[in-house]
């Protein structure tokens, strides 16, 4: 008995690394996908700096809707970064292997700045309310003070929420079976490879999802209803198209980003095949933070006339 017991314990502590089984790629289409990939990685990490950077520099950006737009795009380019490197790492090596303690890692940040996106919407979402339904008391309602509050609130409940879905499961053991057939260490991938009871880290996901994800989202919705219930009141064929413009542009990223995370994470574990799985992975971790520049800042006027005034300047520079 005390034979097999050691025999148990040493599978169950034996785990140094998981292995990653990436996408459902044919081999002859790895090198396409390597491109595709690489390309729409370099587009969400040059579109996103471009932001900050173009915030950072224009005095006439310095405000509570960009102060939210920046820290949504330094939010975006680490959330593509946590998981698009290894990825395309892996694609290039053939090694998919990821020690335990990078994978624990990797769950963390990956929680993290899907949180802090998550919450950075719902401050934003606010702005707009306030812009569109206060217009008068905007700058006493969204003062400096609360907009830096919004931000710190954000960052302090994320760092909470992701550390606790680390800690709990780091306390699981992992037996013989170290692959993931995922493209990077994801919470429920993990789960089914743990031999112990995860019935604590379901609880929780549940629990902490409905707080993290419905609220906020359904925030969103109520914000966004009370700005389209507030245009209509005004006689503005202008004013409407451009409310239903500005508001249909985020409840589309809005919905893609809080419809598959809901999907994946609050819906039944059995109900997704590992393939539909990894599909909507990529949609969030991929597609959202690669389009989220041009559907909220690349298509403003402010910032267009705020990167042409930064080429302007430069190509002055230049010519002195």
């Amino acid at each position: 008995m005390s034979q097999m017991q050691g025999t148990t314990e040493r599978n169950q502590t034996a785990i140094s690394q998981f292995l990653l089984l990436g996408l459902p790629i044919p081999t002859e289409h790895q090198h396409l996908f390597y491109a595709l990939f690489l390309a729409m990685y370099l587009t969400t990490v040059l579109g996103n700096l471009i932001i900050i950077i173009l915030i950072h520099l224009d005095s006439h950006l310095h405000t509570p809707m960009y102060s939210f737009l920046s820290n949504l795009s330094f939010s975006d380019l680490c959330f593509s970064s946590v998981t698009m490197p290894k990825l395309l790492q892996n694609m290039q090596s053939q090694d998919p292997s990821i020690p335990y303690a990078g994978c624990l890692a990797q769950m963390y940040f990956f929680l993290f700045f899907a949180d802090l996106e998550s919450f950075l919407l719902v401050a934003m979402a606010y702005d707009r309310y306030v812009a569109i339904c206060f217009p008068l008391h905007y700058m006493s309602i969204m003062s400096p003070r609360l907009c830096v509050s919004l931000v710190l609130l954000s960052w302090v409940l994320t760092t909470f929420h992701a550390m606790l879905h680390t800690l709990l499961m780091a306390r699981l053991s992992f037996c013989e079976d170290n692959v993931i057939p995922h493209f990077f260490c994801d919470m429920s991938a993990l789960l089914k490879l743990s031999c112990s009871d995860t019935y604590v880290n379901e609880l929780v996901i549940f629990v902490m999802g409905s707080l993290i994800l419905v609220i906020p989202f359904v925030l969103i919705l109520v914000s966004y209803a009370r700005i389209v219930s507030s245009i209509l009141k005004v006689p503005s064929a202008r004013g409407i198209r451009k409310a239903f413009s500005t508001c249909g542009s985020h409840l589309s990223v809005v919905s893609l980003f809080y419809g598959t995370v809901i999907g994946l994470y609050l819906c039944p574990s059995a109900d997704n095949s590992t393939v539909k799985e990894t599909v909507m992975a990529m949609m969030y971790t991929v597609v959202t933070p690669m389009l989220n520049p041009f559907i909220y800042s690349l298509r403003n006027r402010d910032m267009k006339g705020a990167l042409i005034s930064v080429l302007c300047k430069k190509k002055i520079l230049f010519c002195l």
